[in-house]
């Protein structure tokens, strides 16, 4: 393997990719996955299972992701392990070389679904400083480039990804979300069966799709939901004709201003029409927006599958499952919104409810794809709201 410790221009002889930083430092490693290049924003992500969930996350839009778990690939890939027909992420970058897949479920090797995906991923490199250089300076744009013939460009390269404009102000919901509404009824997988299917579903709700993972929409459909999934563009004209007992405002990537500039109307016309809502990731972001209040982009984000938020409800401690480079301005909200959860890594916020409106969001992923399973109640709880919400009509 290549030294990638260090920042080095010059080329080992056996190194066959490379990522270079906007500030120009050049990582040296092998190359896995697709061939090609990708530019994007440099994250990591501290799960240590769930490797295709977390690449198939729509969420990941823009993002090249580092993984901190060294041993990646190593159960192979399957084809119910994932959130999105078409991964979204940029590229992948990890400590040690994929190894042959051992897992009774696995039906193609990592690297070979990485190709079939056109994900270029690199390893051989120093993850864990390259994760400490990303938490004391911020997420850095980078490009990363895969070429088995060894041969790079990297006045090119520094160029690239200099010019890469940033996540700040960029609306990827758009290139994620659905282009038609269609409907759910997969259920939560359970061992020898697989997924199920909701045949008698109780409640309609609608989805509105900013890049939903589909763990989110099966836990919807278990909790006793038909679910029609729309684009996030879609006029709340046209939500309110399905008729809905509740609206759900998904996760998704980019900047939630950019986002909300269709999106945050809709939602002011289903609260104030007193529709039942639960918002998640962009989707507690949208939220805030069209309550009054603001985001802003985080130095370093969150992402992975241990982070330890508290329901200030309650006083109980749920470790979560996280993905966001955006946040929630708690002092920016208006008086009829109550924070209940916040994070015990930097006390960012991570929950809202509206007082005087059926509505609550979250910051991070109940639906736990991959991730523990401690936040699923929340699910219940929009079910209790729609509920009395239907006992009030």
């Amino acid at each position: 393997m290549p030294e990638t410790a260090k920042s080095e221009t010059i080329k080992p002889k056996s190194a066959t990719a490379v990522i270079v930083l906007a500030d120009g430092s050049v990582l040296w490693g092998n190359g896995i996955g697709a061939e090609g290049q990708a530019v994007g924003e440099i994250c990591f992500n501290t799960a240590m299972t769930g490797y295709q969930e977390i690449l198939t996350d729509p969420s990941y839009a823009g993002e090249i992701i580092t993984f901190t778990f060294p041993h990646i690939g190593n159960v192979g890939a399957n084809a119910e392990d994932i959130e999105s027909l078409t991964p979204a992420c940029r590229g992948l970058i990890v400590r040690e070389d994929v190894t042959t897949d051992s897992n009774w479920r696995a039906n193609s090797s990592f690297a070979n679904w990485l190709v079939s995906h056109n994900i270029p991923g690199i390893c051989g490199i120093d993850t864990r400083a390259l994760t400490q250089r990303i938490r004391d300076s911020g997420a850095p744009n980078g490009i990363i480039c895969h070429n088995p013939k060894g041969e790079f460009d990297i006045a090119a390269l520094k160029k690239e990804a200099a010019a890469w404009p940033g996540l700040e102000g960029m609306d990827l919901a758009k290139e994620v979300s659905c282009t038609h509404s269609y409907s759910w009824d997969e259920t939560l997988w359970q061992m020898g069966s697989g997924h199920g299917q909701q045949a008698h579903p109780q409640y309609h709700v609608v989805a509105m799709d900013f890049g939903a993972k589909r763990n989110i929409l099966r836990c919807l459909a278990s909790a006793g939901c038909k679910v029609t999934v729309v684009p996030g563009n879609t006029a709340a004209e046209d939500i309110l004709a399905l008729k809905p007992d509740g609206v759900f405002l998904s996760n998704g990537p980019g900047d939630p201003a950019a986002t909300g500039v269709y999106a945050v109307p809709t939602i002011k016309t289903l609260l104030d029409k007193r529709i039942p809502i639960f918002g998640i990731c962009l989707g507690h972001q949208l939220l805030c927006l069209a309550l009054g209040g603001k985001t802003t982009k985080m130095p370093l984000g969150h992402r992975g599958a241990n982070h330890p938020v508290q329901d200030l409800q309650t006083g109980m401690v749920e470790i979560t499952s996280q993905n966001h480079g955006f946040c929630v301005l708690p002092e920016t909200l208006p008086v009829n919104v109550e924070v209940t959860h916040i994070s015990l890594f930097d006390k960012s916020n991570e929950g809202l409810r509206v007082i005087d409106k059926p509505a609550f969001s979250v910051q991070y992923h109940p639906e736990s794809s991959p991730g523990p399973h401690d936040s699923h109640y929340l699910f219940g709880r929009f079910i209790e709201m729609i509920e009395t919400s239907r006992k009030a009509a």
